[in-house]
């Protein structure tokens, strides 16, 4: 049985968490090699998760026989230098979000991925979720006719990790209680609060999530676009709201932060269009789609543990560098999103409406 050959390229948390386990559970996918800046690091990982090759340099696994795709699953400041280098050698790359720290670095993996007939992915796994993906086929069909409004809400319990606190303190897990919840390796303290590896707070490591949704769902750029930050108290951002024009006319409003009541994490997105609307609870498993002419559809639930699917993205690679499926969540919705979160950014400090150039410009 053929099989894609595919390293991991950072394993920390996620890479450990998401996407190790995705590829062991794909019957056509090899996890041939683990990289970490670390020797001891990555060679325990190798013992203990059963992968042939630890190394420790970007140059030392892209240097591997036969490797058909990686997964950058980095810090987002060195992900453009590392998807680059792997797009170069033809390589199909999955790469984490946020996609890049600027918008003319998405570009360029882009135009680079296009370039060289390679495939290249954006780590969101909400594009794989049922409702998300019957959502914007209503969307798209015409079912809404023009889409006037987008009101997305997304609320999880990210703050602690901006003011440097471990995953666990920041995610309130008693480890002496609940030991399963403890993940295999947690995070660094920088990963999330220092900017020059992060790129910013909440607006970098969330709303690169949302907005890519934005751009999944509706079929149209963004062309302006005003957004207010609320620290709360600390030196990142922790409450965003973004009001996005995009060229069909359309407008957007993303809301978002990172310190919800306990339990109470939410991910609602409203679509309202000339003829219908459509209301998307992704946390809760439920969409419903209401038309002009009294048409009232309401799906059946997505169970609990296909509404998050993890396990997608690292899987859709695989099966992607097989030449068996498509793209599912394509590195133009990285790009989507890095050029809402730049505008947004530089919305928020200039305290001013920020005018989008042209993709490309």
């Amino acid at each position: 049985m053929e099989k894609a050959r595919v390293a991991l390229i950072g394993a920390g948390w996620w890479g450990t968490y998401a996407h190790i386990p995705a590829l062991k559970q794909h019957p056509q996918a090899e996890l041939v090699a683990v990289q970490s800046r670390s020797r001891d690091k990555a060679e325990k990982i190798a013992a203990d998760f059963g992968i042939p090759c630890a190394c420790v340099t970007l140059e030392e696994t892209l240097a591997i026989e036969g490797l058909d795709a990686v997964i950058i699953s980095t810090t987002p400041n060195v992900h453009y230098e590392q998807a680059r280098a792997a797009l170069e050698r033809g390589l199909h790359a999955l790469v984490e979000k946020p996609m890049t720290i600027t918008a003319a670095e998405a570009a360029h993996l882009v135009a680079l991925a296009k370039q060289k007939g390679a495939q290249c992915l954006i780590g969101c796994p909400w594009h794989y979720n049922a409702h998300v993906i019957e959502a914007r086929r209503l969307i798209r069909s015409g079912a809404l006719g023009d889409v006037k409004m987008v009101t997305m809400l997304f609320t999880n319990t990210t703050a602690g990790l901006y003011r440097g606190l471990p995953l666990d303190k920041a995610f309130g897990i008693d480890a002496q209680k609940h030991p399963e919840r403890i993940p295999y390796r947690m995070p660094g303290l920088s990963s999330y609060s220092d900017p020059a590896v992060a790129g910013g707070g909440h607006i970098y490591t969330q709303i690169s999530h949302l907005a890519a949704l934005l751009g999944f769902l509706v079929e149209s750029d963004p062309v302006e676009v005003f957004a207010r930050f609320d620290n709360a108290g600390g030196a990142l951002d922790v409450y965003d709201a973004i009001n996005v024009q995009l060229a069909n006319g359309a407008l957007a409003s993303l809301m978002s932060h990172g310190a919800p009541m306990p339990g109470h994490s939410q991910c609602e997105v409203h679509v309202h269009g000339a003829q219908g609307a459509i209301h998307l609870d992704i946390h809760a498993g439920r969409l419903s789609f209401h038309s002009l002419d009294g048409q009232h559809v309401t799906y059946p639930e997505v169970p609990a543990s296909e509404r998050y699917r993890l396990y997608a993205p690292a899987q859709n690679l695989a099966d992607c560098a097989l030449g068996v499926a498509d793209n599912q969540s394509p590195g133009e919705l990285g790009l989507y999103a890095m050029r809402v979160i730049e505008a947004s950014s530089q919305s928020a400090r200039l305290r001013a409406n920020v005018v989008l150039p042209a993709v490309g410009q």
